[in-house]
């Protein structure tokens, strides 16, 4: 089993930023990819951004390309979602996932591919 647990939001001004936290524990894939999703009140949960454990590969929506980075700290089996000039329409659940294997950079947006999910947690984002 995988729990994930994340960290880091809050209300914050458009145009700040924030990062999020994911740590994952108990039992983890070394060949898998960690996803950043979010939803937003009344819309469906849609995924920003994924990376592979091995490799680093990162990929992410294009609605969030050039604001969105998701780094990782493999040794604190640790995934964060950095965001830059938020907008209002940020605002949303963000939730991480786990998926126990990485095929490509397609899969890896997509809701199906994942198989654990943390929590959420709240960012809201004033005008």
């Amino acid at each position: 089993q995988v729990q994930l647990v994340e960290s880091g939001g809050g209300l914050v001004q458009a145009g700040g930023s924030l990062r999020l936290s994911c740590a994952a524990s108990g039992r983890t894939f070394s060949g898998g990819v960690m996803g950043w999703f979010r939803q937003a009140p009344g819309k469906e949960r849609e995924v920003v951004a994924a990376i592979s454990w091995i490799g680093g590969v990162t990929s992410y929506a294009d609605s969030v390309k050039g604001r969105f980075t998701i780094p990782r700290d493999n040794a604190k089996n640790t995934v964060y979602l950095h965001i830059t000039s938020l907008h209002p329409e940020d605002t949303a659940v963000y939730y991480c996932a786990a998926a126990r294997t990485y095929y490509n950079s397609r899969s890896s947006l997509h809701t199906s591919s994942y198989d654990y999910w943390g929590q959420g947690t709240q960012v809201t984002v004033s005008s």
